[in-house]
């Protein structure tokens, strides 16, 4: 099957100075047409608001051309679109009876699809109130390693609809770039062998760890780096100077920024692992399922699974992996060895299962876990079980083949019988 790969790269655009003033002239009536949609369309609650763009299209596109001195016909109609998508979103809410309101467009932001732009690796030509401006891209002086070089630079990704942002504050105008590539991938529910990589999120210790024995992260340093933050944002709230209240907003950018940037690295090693072992799915648990056993900092810890979560999909999308989630009851407490389920079997970051005495590293013998879960609900999924489908987990002595008809005694593909009590990888930061 063609599975298709979206990626988005942000890249400043060099303007010429006299032609700054036609791309603001062309956001204000982008915004315009927008506005007018979104006044046209919103009807709530006397009655049914309008969603679709080809009823607005009819009813106000003549009219918006007209008024706008003739904007570019595409322009216009992605202001229209963009307002009915938005509509259509709040109808939803209302649906979920949610609050929400009309929606209300002044921030610089245009749509240019390949009508309106024409796309290049080193430039792109946008069209303006006053003609077609033609920018060039400020790049890396080596874009190896960085989206620019990944996506934008790559002849393996073609430019979608992608859109154009100014910031006020330095005067920059910028380009997210939409960048679409497909790749053939199997489809993994209908392959004979599927095989997954469960993770196991972590509190304290390492932030991650997979059913192949990869310790990724350090969770205490994250949460050192997380608690500095926390104590200097307090001393300058009581500081209440306007020197301190400007350090306290870029010191948070600054640390937003180093939480995610550090995630990003974790998450690019677990996809890896899943790659180098040829797993089809990357299993986690549960994050609305695990929230009461975050007994720390609650918001930030689910912040952080969350965006780990995130970011492995995105990268594990470029491989024609998926990723799912699976209910955490238990994985702490199960021996994966024998199924023996008991409170008593995990004391911290030591596993000893009291029935048939294994030994393990406790985050572990929870990934194996993780993965047996979604392995299990896998192989139950698929047709004929006894037919030949199968499924398998990986490890760090092989793979287990898992059977939908047992639940805890499974039999290792390798005859190594694991019993590390500690990591041997190495770890990201730390």
């Amino acid at each position: 099957m063609a599975w298709k790969v979206a990626r988005t790269v942000r890249v400043r655009l060099d303007i010429p100075d006299d032609r700054k003033s036609d791309l603001h002239a062309t956001n204000s009536k982008f915004q315009y047409c927008a506005n007018r949609t979104a006044d046209w369309a919103w009807r709530y609650p006397d009655e049914d608001c309008v969603t679709s763009k080809r009823e607005a299209e009819a009813a106000i596109y003549d009219a918006l051309r007209e008024e706008t001195d003739h904007l570019h016909a595409n322009l216009v109609q992605k202001a229209i679109k963009r307002a009915t998508d938005d509509i259509s979103n709040c109808v939803n809410r209302l649906a979920d009876s949610e609050n929400t309101s009309k929606p209300e467009y002044n921030t610089f932001s245009i749509v240019y699809d390949k009508r309106a732009a024409t796309y290049y690796r080193d430039k792109v030509s946008l069209a303006t109130v006053n003609g077609r401006v033609e920018c060039e891209y400020d790049l890396p002086d080596d874009p190896e390693d960085t989206p620019h070089g990944e996506y934008l630079l790559n002849e393996d990704y073609s430019f979608s609809t992608s859109t154009v942002h100014y910031d006020s504050e330095t005067d920059e105008f910028y380009l997210h770039a939409a960048m679409e590539r497909e790749i053939d991938a199997s489809t993994p529910e209908k392959a004979e062998d599927s095989r997954v990589l469960g993770v196991d999120c972590n509190v304290d210790d390492h932030i991650a760890v997979t059913s192949t024995g990869r310790f990724v992260g350090n969770a205490d340093y994250f949460n050192h780096q997380r608690r500095e933050f926390e104590k200097r944002r307090a001393s300058l709230q009581q500081t209440g100077t306007r020197s301190a209240h400007l350090t306290y907003h870029r010191i948070g950018d600054r640390f937003g920024r180093w939480s995610k940037d550090y995630l990003h690295r974790c998450s690019k090693e677990l996809v890896a692992e899943a790659e180098r072992h040829g797993c089809t799915y990357i299993a986690f648990e549960d994050l609305e399922q695990i929230r009461e056993r975050i007994s720390n900092s609650k918001k930030f810890q689910q912040w952080a699974f969350r965006e780990l979560q995130e970011q492995v999909a995105y990268k594990a999308d470029e491989y024609g992996i998926i990723v799912r989630t699976v209910e955490p009851q238990y994985t702490s407490q199960q021996c994966s060895t024998c199924g023996t389920t008991l409170e008593e079997n995990r004391d911290g970051q030591h596993f000893e299962c009291l029935d048939c005495s294994y030994t393990v590293n406790a985050d572990y013998n929870a990934a194996k876990n993780v993965a047996r879960k979604l392995a299990l609900k896998l192989q139950r999924g698929q047709k004929s079980p006894a037919g030949g489908a199968f499924c398998q987990y990986a490890l760090k002595s092989g793979v287990m083949t898992v059977n939908a008809t047992e639940v805890a005694s499974d039999s290792y593909v390798s005859v190594e019988r694991e019993s590390t009590d500690k990591p041997t990888a190495s770890a990201v930061g730390s």
